[in-house]
């Protein structure tokens, strides 16, 4: 998968439906600034949380905007390795295929 061109494909369509529904836009966007905002939780920490449940709700989008924000958060290859794990802890043999896909993600993207 070329992670880059699924992203964009998907902020193309984001951005179109916004235009359809921007209240529906702007309130997933402030619901989604104020719950990765630091608190007693770091940014990275709820990045590599939201990862986790991307791959065990096996959402590709999901995975590729959360490896980049763990990224952007100072996330490590380690640290996504170790959050895969947990979700496949969680998730059994589909969170399994859907982490390996997230590691691709992190090579593709940092």
């Amino acid at each position: 998968m070329d992670w880059k061109a699924q992203l964009k494909n998907t902020s193309d369509n984001l951005r179109a439906f916004r235009e359809l529904q921007p209240d529906t836009g702007h309130g997933f966007t402030a619901l989604s600034q104020a719950a990765m905002a630091p608190g007693a939780l770091t940014t990275k920490q709820k990045e590599l949380i939201a990862l986790a449940i991307g791959i065990s709700t096996r959402c590709v989008d999901c995975i590729g905007f959360h490896i980049k924000g763990a990224a952007r958060a100072g996330a490590t290859r380690e640290e996504v390795a170790e959050t895969i794990s947990v979700a496949v802890m969680m998730g059994g043999g589909p969170a399994y295929m859907y982490g390996v896909k997230a590691l691709e993600a992190w090579d593709q993207l940092t």
